[in-house]
């Protein structure tokens, strides 16, 4: 009887071929499979990047140290260094007005002019006097001369002396009251054309002509003002003036010329500062009682009379020259009460903060001592745009106000 093992073992070997081709396609079919699943994730990482935003822009200065000039500026009013109030010295009839309104005078110039003819009159009555008790004076004399002699060899009794001694006397002391009168009736005639004590600005007129001033009391025609120089007054608290009292001391405040005075320089209501040079003076001050405050006086010059009473104006003061000073905007300074800070940005767009030292601000600008070094950029604008360590990309800042020509900050 035949075997059959062949049939047998040839079915076990062609399931194991399939087997084995099953399993060298695997791995084709694996790869196959997972080359989109790489696609993706490769796309995944790459979006970020090719859609990640540009750093935010912020405005910057760099800082450029050099010399700056300190200064302080106090705020007072303008006042006249003279005025002087015209009025009648004289009861009369105001006859005529001699200037015009808002003229400068001289000193010595006529303003106004009262009716002088009862004062002339009353100047020729006293001359007139004066001229009979000169008369009166000589008569005695005569009389005392001639009774000398007289009494010496008895003719006249030593009374009769003793009255020719008297009446002299007496005639001595009218005399002397007729020429006092007659200056007084001078005077009065010299008052009635009043004049300006010192040269000035004459102001309005009080009174018109045909008026009757001096009538019991002095009558207030007008004012004159000395306008050149001018003072500004201006108060300060006492711990504030002892503080230029010391800088003045120490030479830290620039002086005038020649005296002792602080220099100082105006600034007018519009911003512009006046091109004369004023003199600052400390003496003669005293405290306020009740509010600590203490007035403190400028002398300015003002020929071109640009500077009039009432007007609001600004004291600078100069002080000592920061070697190593800038100047940043006053929105660049953080000031806090643990100090002044400013953020710097880095060459690679890094922002940090950094602590500065500042002396006082200065035509809207911050005037920083230390803290900062040449060349570095400071932000201006840009604050909200900063997350956290993110970097930025500096610009130079625009500021809208007229540059300065002081060193410091530049865009």
């Amino acid at each position: 009887m035949p075997e059959n093992h062949p049939t047998v073992t040839r079915q076990p070997l062609r399931r194991s071929a399939r087997l084995r081709a099953k399993w060298h396609t695997l791995p084709w079919t694996l790869c196959l499979a997972l080359i989109p699943l790489l696609s993706a994730c490769e796309r995944t990482g790459k979006g970020p990047q090719q859609n990640a935003m540009p750093p935010p822009e912020v405005g910057v200065v760099v800082v450029e140290p050099g010399p700056v000039g300190l200064q302080t500026e106090l705020p007072g009013r303008i006042e006249p260094y003279r005025v002087a109030q015209i009025g009648a010295r004289v009861a009369g009839i105001l006859q005529k007005r001699l200037f015009e309104e808002g003229r400068e005078v001289q000193a010595g110039q006529a303003l106004y002019q009262i009716d002088p003819e009862p004062f002339r009159l009353a100047y020729d009555s006293a001359q007139a006097n004066a001229l009979k008790a000169e008369a009166a004076l000589a008569q005695a004399q005569d009389v005392l001369h001639r009774y000398g002699p007289l009494a010496e060899d008895g003719a006249v009794s030593q009374q009769a002396l003793v009255a020719a001694k008297l009446a002299v006397q007496q005639a001595t002391a009218d005399l002397a009251s007729a020429r006092t009168n007659v200056q007084t009736t001078q005077l009065n005639l010299g008052y009635a054309r009043v004049s300006s004590p010192i040269a000035g600005r004459v102001g309005q007129t009080l009174v018109t002509e045909g008026a009757l001033v001096g009538q019991g009391q002095v009558t207030p025609l007008t004012t004159v003002q000395q306008l050149d120089p001018v003072y500004v007054n201006f108060t300060q608290s006492a711990d504030e003036v002892l503080r230029l009292q010391r800088s003045l001391a120490q030479g830290q405040l620039k002086r005038v010329r020649g005296t002792q005075a602080a220099s100082v320089r105006i600034v007018l209501p519009d911003g512009s500062e006046y091109p004369h040079t004023g003199k600052l003076f400390f003496s003669g001050v005293t405290v306020d009682a009740s509010s600590g405050q203490v007035t403190l006086r400028a002398e300015v010059p003002n020929p071109e009379r640009l500077l009039m009473p009432g007007l609001y104006a600004r004291v600078r003061l100069e002080q000592a020259q920061a070697s190593e000073g800038l100047l940043l905007p006053q929105q660049a300074v953080t000031r806090t009460q643990t100090g002044n800070t400013v953020m710097v940005v880095a060459p690679d767009g890094q922002v940090s903060a950094r602590a500065v030292q500042i002396a006082r601000s200065m035509s809207g600008q911050w005037v920083v001592l230390s803290g900062l070094k040449a060349g570095e950029q400071v932000m201006v604008d840009g604050f909200q745009k900063l997350r956290g360590n993110a970097p930025v990309k500096p610009v130079p800042w625009r500021s809208t106000a007229a540059p300065s020509s002081t060193p410091g900050a530049k865009p």
